[in-house]
């Protein structure tokens, strides 16, 4: 069984591993994240902007501009960033056909993937950016 993230949530998840592991606190450049995590330089501004309006980026613009997580990396969950790079499903598709559920919304297996994603959800949500940092970021 495959359980992914979309391209653009692995960047979103690996730019934010940057910015947590920055432990001085450094503004870092689209350059510089692009080098470290292996993120193609032209797609990045894109995530960039998703993690911006969700609040868990501060970017700033100039010479000595960048990015820097917008509060303590133990604040920020993996649900967060993932919520901020990833469109949320449609509960109602189904997952043995890939359309919608039987008329009365279910078929044979959609409460046991129901029930699997939310305990996903709720793993996502309780691990922190500081935790899978490795860092010991609070």
């Amino acid at each position: 069984m495959r359980l992914e993230l979309t391209r653009r949530g692995d960047y979103a998840v690996r730019v934010m591993l940057a910015l947590a592991r920055d432990l001085g606190g450094d503004w870092l450049s689209v350059p510089t994240v692009s080098a470290a995590m292996s993120i193609p330089e032209r797609f990045l501004p894109r995530v960039m902007v998703d993690l911006v309006d969700a609040g868990l980026v501060v970017g700033r613009r100039g010479r000595t501009g960048g990015y820097r997580l917008a509060k303590p990396a133990g604040a920020i969950s993996l649900l967060d960033i993932i919520k901020a790079a990833e469109s949320e499903p449609d509960e109602r598709q189904c997952i043995l056909r890939g359309g919608p559920c039987d008329v009365d919304g279910r078929c044979a297996v959609h409460d046991a993937f129901g029930g699997a994603r939310e305990a996903m959800l709720e793993r996502l949500g309780a691990t922190s950016l500081a935790e899978v940092a490795g860092k010991g970021l609070s």
